[in-house]
């Protein structure tokens, strides 16, 4: 007699806001319509690019009256919430949880990101209307704006600020 197994998939989903109020053992975790969402595990040289992106806008935050973070938690429009690696905003400072487009998005690519997703990301952030959504890969040494396309760049810049950083203080 043949035994038939059936297997359950069973998918991570929990409600928003057990997702907002739960912190995950090590990497955080994005959230899409009730599931988790595993991020690429950074490596040092992911971390290093990601904390000069920081530092960068830090070193503007009195002047321009900006407030980076790192990691945090955006809550988009239609139960989601994104995780950038470095986000800047202006004017006010944000609630521990953002609900409000950002000034600038960045994602710096790590060493098992595929692009297409990165590229996904992106959009998400551009449809949100974050006027700067920028990617950062320090394996290439490389710089990306996205503007409804991914476009390579000589220098990230925020024209209306008068703030332009290019690879020689990006990858120093």
């Amino acid at each position: 007699m043949a035994c038939i197994l059936k297997v359950m998939v069973v998918e991570n989903t929990i409600p928003l806001e057990q997702y907002l109020q739960t912190a995950f053992p090590g990497l955080d975790k994005e959230f899409r319509d009730g599931r988790l969402v595993d991020r690429p595990m950074p490596d040092y040289l992911h971390g290093r690019v990601q904390g000069v992106l920081f530092g960068l806008f830090f070193a503007l935050r009195r002047q321009l009256l900006l407030f980076p973070c790192v990691e945090t938690r955006l809550l988009l429009p239609g139960r989601r919430s994104l995780i950038p690696d470095v986000t800047v905003f202006q004017g006010t400072e944000p609630p521990r949880v953002p609900d409000s487009p950002p000034l600038v998005a960045i994602e710096v690519r790590s060493a098992d990101d595929r692009l297409v997703d990165i590229q996904l990301k992106l959009e998400e952030y551009r449809d949100w209307g974050v006027p700067h959504v920028w990617l950062v890969d320090p394996r290439q040494r490389s710089l990306y704006v996205f503007d409804r396309r991914l476009q390579e760049v000589q220098s990230l810049e925020i024209a209306e600020l008068g703030v332009r950083f290019g690879p020689e203080e990006i990858f120093d």
